[in-house]
């Protein structure tokens, strides 16, 4: 059994722009003390994980390369989306590439985290978790009523709720019940638990992702094959269904960087 970090590398930050742009998305600028937030994922999370695993776009793998490089990882395993497809799909390449009992600690490229204590106890406690069989997923507790991001309802590590992106009276009152997170968009499960969840809950997606890992060449997906894939993100698919769900709460530092007030902050 192996301990995975699968990075999710293929947006484009279109929110940032046009500091952020096609030819070179967020998670590729050099602005973090001099290191790309890509970087920054890789060194947070090599501590934690035996392989990694990068599952990017056919605009973007060449920078993926070149700050893996930089980072001084060779070696890794490299899947090159020819469409974006939704995280479902991106995470269901990943463990198709994976054994069965690997654990895949799925992280996307493009977020800013603190590492430290906060940040260790949270990842070990969810690969704990992965190993019991559990679909982990990390909630951050939330410092302000923030309408931008998702929200999951949990009495301590069960999950009661997902929520939407809400309206500012509605996220207040979470802020105020205490017992809502941010949905960080991390999860933590095994290869083969996600792929039984996957195949229960939308089928498609899973045979269609399958038949596009079975044909890539040399990692690339093959476009004809990714357009049959319905493009669902991974919360609809397993975590919103799945009666496996756990939830982390966190406290570590964490911003998506999804705006330019977030950047001006840090």
């Amino acid at each position: 059994m192996s301990i995975i970090n699968v990075i999710l590398s293929g947006g484009v930050g279109s929110r940032l722009w046009p500091l952020s742009r096609k030819s070179k998305p967020k998670q590729y600028l050099p602005i973090f003390d001099g290191e790309t937030l890509f970087q920054n994922t890789i060194k947070r999370n090599a501590v934690f994980c035996d392989q990694v695993i990068v599952v990017g776009n056919c605009d973007n793998y060449e920078l993926s390369r070149k700050d893996l490089e930089t980072a001084g990882l060779e070696h890794y395993v490299e899947l090159i989306e020819a469409c974006p497809r939704n995280t479902a799909a991106a995470i269901a390449f990943a463990a198709f590439a994976a054994q069965a009992e690997d654990i895949l600690f799925v992280t996307p490229s493009d977020h800013l985290i603190k590492s430290g204590i906060n940040y260790d106890a949270a990842v070990s406690r969810a690969i704990e978790l992965a190993k019991k069989g559990f679909i982990v997923t990390f909630g951050l507790k939330p410092s302000r009523p923030e309408t931008g991001f998702g929200y999951i309802e949990a009495d301590s590590e069960e999950v009661k709720s997902f929520r939407e992106k809400p309206n500012l009276e509605t996220a207040e009152s979470f802020l105020n019940s205490g017992n809502f997170y941010w949905n960080s968009g991390m999860f933590c499960f095994k290869a083969g638990v996600y792929l039984e969840e996957l195949k229960a809950f939308e089928p498609e997606i899973y045979t269609s992702s399958k038949t596009a890992f079975e044909s890539a060449k040399e990692g690339r997906l093959d476009f004809d094959l990714s357009m049959k894939i319905p493009s669902i993100s991974v919360d609809y698919a397993v975590m919103e269904k799945t009666k496996k769900i756990k939830v982390v709460p966190s406290e570590f530092s964490w911003s998506d960087m999804g705006s330019f007030e977030s950047i001006y902050d840090h």
